[in-house]
């Protein structure tokens, strides 16, 4: 099968693609599915460039995001046949231990993601477990779904779940143009937040307001969490999505009121900040930090989608050979929402 892979952990030109992939058979438990669209995230590239523990069995290949055709059953498979069209729930759990039991799969002892510590979406074929599937209506193209998943189901988990977003409330989203961020905007809109947004351009600051966005600071232009005390009556903001880390967490909490939330769902710019704790106590600040989503956060934000309430943002699409190219351009914020991948 058609595939992108890489053998070792490095720069984007250790990604390979190769046409004769040995084609993935279904376990007990397990489906097959052609893929039809898959989508870029950054943990990609992080899990390209590795880090101290990551163990992989190599050639590895990437992808957490997929929707496409169950091709194939496993022993042990019922409620799916051949045909089927489907998307993919990335996270991956036991189904067994405590926290499974309780509903609670992302935080489950044995959790992983699909193209992270398993061989992903970037391929003409996949194999998950069955109850990874959701059934994907017709009418809602195989591209958006893909697009969908990794990132609204973490915006929901962290913003709503975890984050309790109330209508009426105010939140802050540290960036414009990545996938969880245009997802983040769409479901603070939703849920009746009042929605401010950093970005880095005029032209991504636009693209956000398209979005839902009620006040776009330009943080080129000015130090962003001056601008949200001051835009706020000298308050600041209930609610604060983070998902860049080091260089963004000591402006993200002085942006907070005071019994704000913190919600960190990511480091992209590095995992270690210094942290003046008189701003928590002082201000009563709680940091919460969310990765991922539960089964039944995953089919409700994806039954938003299914119905057009929530409408993922598809940057680029490209062929499934120039997935280094994906790499490229997330690597240089040269795109705005997710970039997406046909076979």
């Amino acid at each position: 099968m058609k595939a992108v892979i890489f053998r070792e952990h490095g720069p984007v030109e250790v990604l390979r693609f190769v046409e004769d992939f040995p084609v993935p058979e279904p376990g007990p438990g397990q489906v097959r599915l052609r893929v039809a669209a898959s989508a870029l995230n950054r943990l990609d590239l992080f899990v390209r460039q590795g880090w101290p523990g990551l163990t992989l069995t190599m050639p590895h290949i990437g992808g957490a995001d997929g929707a496409g055709v169950v091709d194939a059953l496993g022993p042990d498979v019922s409620g799916w046949v051949i045909g089927d069209r489907v998307v993919i729930d990335p996270s991956l759990s036991c189904g067994e231990c405590a926290f499974c039991r309780a509903g609670r799969h992302n935080l489950c002892e044995q959790f992983s993601i699909l193209g992270e510590h398993t061989r992903g979406t970037f391929a003409e074929y996949v194999v998950v477990p069955a109850r990874n599937l959701l059934r994907l209506p017709d009418g809602v193209s195989y591209a958006e779904a893909a697009a969908a998943g990794l990132v609204y189901l973490t915006a929901w988990h962290s913003l709503i779940t975890r984050g309790g977003l109330k209508a009426g409330e105010s939140v802050l989203i540290v960036g414009a143009g990545g996938g969880v961020n245009t997802a983040s905007i769409q479901i603070a809109r939703l849920a009746g937040a009042r929605v401010y947004v950093v970005g880095s351009s005029a032209e991504k600051l636009a693209q956000a307001e398209a979005l839902g966005a009620d006040v776009l600071i330009d943080r080129n232009r000015e130090d962003w969490s001056q601008a949200v005390y001051r835009l706020t009556d000298r308050h600041g903001v209930d609610v604060v999505v983070d998902n860049v880390g080091a260089e963004t967490l000591y402006s993200s909490i002085r942006a907070l009121r005071r019994g704000g939330r913190l919600l960190i769902v990511g480091a992209t710019s590095g995992p270690q900040f210094g942290l003046d704790v008189r701003y928590l106590f002082g201000k009563q600040i709680s940091l919460i930090g969310s990765t991922m989503a539960p089964r039944q956060d995953f089919e409700q934000v994806m039954a938003l989608v299914f119905a057009g309430r929530l409408r993922p943002v598809i940057g680029a699409s490209l062929p499934l050979a120039d997935v280094p190219e994906g790499h490229r351009l997330l690597e240089r914020g040269a795109v705005f929402g997710k970039v997406v991948f046909a076979p």
